[in-house]
């Protein structure tokens, strides 16, 4: 007997998964609702099988057991939740698969309930994702905004306040033209040139 293939276990693995992190993500949230489903159909099968042995008083389960029913999701709505699926980042595969077992858990639905509840909790977190893709764009827009002297300078050009201009024309302009403007106090700056004689 030969010790080589136990002894493979620290090597490298020959090939890596070829497949996109999307696909493995729609994969693996459809084999969710699948198995999902099919727990659901099994409990309901057992509630329906209580309830007839509350009302007939008798077990016959050990005589025949009939075929159940499988429900299956239409191509169409397939499609539509694999669509939602394609669209989850795959670091949000993780939480949003623990968001539906626990709606699962709190509500225990019927079978045909099932995908309407995984539908609304891949909605959520659609929006989830939206809002923070939203969060970081505008935390990434203000990390790029200019500051410091730069932002300064660029504010100084766009608005410049004069306030001794004015277009608006007044009654005594003449005699406000000729007299000499006040002397200002000690802590007001001047903002006149000095003029020349």
């Amino acid at each position: 007997m030969s010790l080589i293939p136990w002894l493979r276990w620290n090597e490298a693995p020959s090939r890596l998964s070829s497949r996109r992190p999307a696909e493995l993500v729609l994969e693996t949230l459809m084999m969710e609702l699948a198995g999902q489903m099919r727990e659901a159909e099994r409990q309901q099968w057992e509630r329906g099988n209580a309830v007839r042995k509350i009302c007939t008083g008798v077990d016959y389960s050990w005589l025949a057991s009939a075929p159940r029913p499988t429900y299956d999701l239409s191509p169409g709505e397939r499609l539509q939740l694999e669509d939602v699926c394609a669209k989850i980042h795959p670091s949000y595969c993780g939480p949003a698969i623990l968001r539906f077992r626990q709606l699962l858990a709190e509500q225990e639905p019927e079978v045909q309930e099932v995908s309407q509840l995984f539908r609304s909790v891949l909605q959520e977190v659609l929006e989830r994702m939206k809002q923070e893709e939203e969060a970081h764009k505008l935390t990434r827009q203000w990390s790029l905004r200019p500051r410091g002297p730069l932002a300064l300078a660029t504010f100084k050009t766009r608005a410049r306040i004069s306030p001794f201009t004015s277009d608006i024309r007044t009654i005594s302009e003449d005699v406000e033209r000729d007299t000499p403007p006040p002397l200002r106090t000690w802590s007001m700056p001047e903002f006149r040139a000095p003029k020349d004689d």
